[in-house]
C-alpha cells in the first residue's frame, strides 16, 4: 500500500580524513599518458594546469589502518548521535561504495561479506529485520540510495533508512596517471524517516538515467599509464575529454527533468548540491542549467551563492561527496553556506556506468 509520507533527513554524519596531501606532494611523480609515452612536462607544469581546471589544491586520504567499512561506520554513527533514533528501528542500511574494503598493501577488492553488513556488525545492531546490502552506481551512488530508500518509504516497506557514500579511492589510484590527483578519500551518511509533512519537506522529485550503450566504459580498471610498471594491480582510469562531454549534455537535461516533475522552476531552486570531480565542470554544468530556462548569462556571484564547492579541499571522494556537503552544511561548517527551512534544493551526480541522477529536496 503506497504511503503518502514524505521522505525526510533526520539525521547526517560525515568521516573528513586527516591525512591532508597537496598538489605538491605530486612534485615527485613521472606521469605518463594512456598510451603509455611520458608527458613531456615537469610535475610542476602538470600540476599547475590540473589546478587550474579542477580547482583542487588539496585532498584527504585515509591512514593505513582505516578501512572504507571503517569510515562508513564513522560517518553512519555521527548520523545516528544526530537523528536520536534508536538504531534497532533502522529499516534498511543501504552503502553506496564502488572498491569495497581494500588494504593500503593490497588493493584487490574485498567485497566479502558487504560494507553494508560490515557496518551493522559495527554498529551492534541486533534487529535481524534491518536489511544490509551495498549499492555499485558509481559517484551517484549515494543519491540513488536515497532514491531506493525514498521508493522503500513511499511503497510502506520502510519507515527509516540509513544511507551511506563510502570510498578510498587513494588505494586505486596511478601514481603515474595525473588524472589520478582528482581522487580522494571520504565518508557521507544520512538518515531518512517517513513523515506526515504535507509536501513541505523532504524529496519531492528525482529522476535517473545509465546510459550503457556508448558510455560504459568511460571509467574503466586498468594497468599503470607507465609502462614500466612492477606490478599486476589495476587502477581507476578514465576517459577525462570524453567524460566532461557527457556530463555537461547530460546533467542539466536531467536536473531540469527533475525540476519539471517536482512542478517548479529554475527560479524556485535556493541550492545545487553538484557531485564535485571539476570545478570548471560543475560551472558550465550550472550554466548549461540556467540556459535550459532561457538565462543566457548567469551572474558570477550567482554560481557562487547558489553552489557550494568543497573540491578545493576535499578533492573528489566519489559516493561521499555530497552527503559529505549536506553534513557540513547543515552543521554551519561551511563557511558563508547555510540551508534554511524551506530551502529548495536540486542534488545530482554523474559517475562510472555512465550513470547520472538529480533529486530535487525541500528542506
Amino acid at each position: 500500500m503506497e504511503s503518502k509520507k514524505n521522505t525526510v533527513i533526520i539525521g547526517t554524519g560525515c568521516y573528513i580524513p586527516e591525512k591532508v596531501i597537496k598538489n605538491s606532494d605530486f612534485f615527485n611523480h613521472d606521469f605518463y599518458d594512456l598510451d603509455g609515452t611520458r608527458i613531456n612536462k615537469t610535475p610542476e607544469e602538470i600540476i599547475e594546469k590540473f589546478e587550474e581546471i579542477t580547482g583542487i589544491k588539496e585532498r584527504r586520504y585515509v591512514t593505513d589502518n582505516l578501512l572504507t567499512s571503517d569510515i562508513s561506520f564513522f560517518a553512519a554513527e555521527q548520523a545516528l548521535e544526530s537523528s536520536k533514533v534508536d538504531r534497532e528501528s533502522l529499516d534498511y542500511i543501504i552503502c553506496a561504495h564502488n572498491f569495497g574494503d581494500v588494504r593500503h598493501d593490497n588493493n584487490r577488492v574485498d567485497l566479502v561479506p558487504s560494507i553494508a553488513a560490515r557496518v551493522k556488525n559495527k554498529l551492534r545492531i541486533k534487529n535481524p529485520k534491518t536489511v544490509a546490502y551495498d549499492l555499485p552506481f558509481g559517484c551517484p551512488g549515494w543519491l540513488e540510495g536515497m532514491i531506493h530508500a525514498d521508493a522503500f518509504i513511499k511503497t510502506g516497506i520502510a519507515k527509516r533508512v540509513m544511507i551511506i557514500g563510502s570510498e578510498t579511492l587513494s588505494r586505486v589510484c596511478d601514481p603515474h596517471d595525473r588524472d589520478s590527483m582528482i581522487f580522494a578519500d571520504g565518508a557521507g551518511a544520512t538518515i531518512v524517516e517517513g513523515r506526515d509533512t504535507g509536501g513541505e519537506k523532504g524529496i519531492v522529485s528525482h529522476s535517473t538515467r545509465s546510459d550503457t550503450y556508448n558510455h560504459c566504459h568511460l571509467l574503466t580498471m586498468g594497468k599503470s599509464h607507465n609502462p614500466d610498471y612492477k606490478g599486476d594491480e589495476l587502477f581507476l582510469k578514465m576517459h577525462g575529454h570524453q567524460l566532461y562531454k557527457y556530463a555537461l549534455k547530460v546533467v542539466p537535461t536531467l536536473i531540469k527533468e527533475s525540476i519539471d516533475k517536482a512542478g517548479l522552476g529554475i527560479e524556485d531552486i535556493d541550492s545545487v548540491l553538484l557531485h564535485q570531480a571539476n570545478e570548471k565542470m560543475d560551472i558550465e554544468i550550472l550554466r548549461r542549467l540556467f540556459r535550459l530556462y532561457g538565462i543566457r548569462k548567469p551572474a558570477s556571484d550567482l554560481i557562487s551563492k547558489i553552489m557550494p564547492m568543497s573540491i578545493a579541499w576535499l578533492g573528489n571522494s566519489s559516493v561521499a561527496t555530497i552527503p559529505t556537503l549536506i553534513d557540513l552544511i547543515l552543521k554551519h561548517k561551511m563557511v558563508d553556506y547555510s540551508l534554511s527551512e524551506g530551502d529548495i534544493a536540486v542534488l545530482a551526480s554523474v559517475g562510472a556506468g555512465m550513470n547520472a541522477n538529480a533529486i530535487v529536496y525541500k528542506f
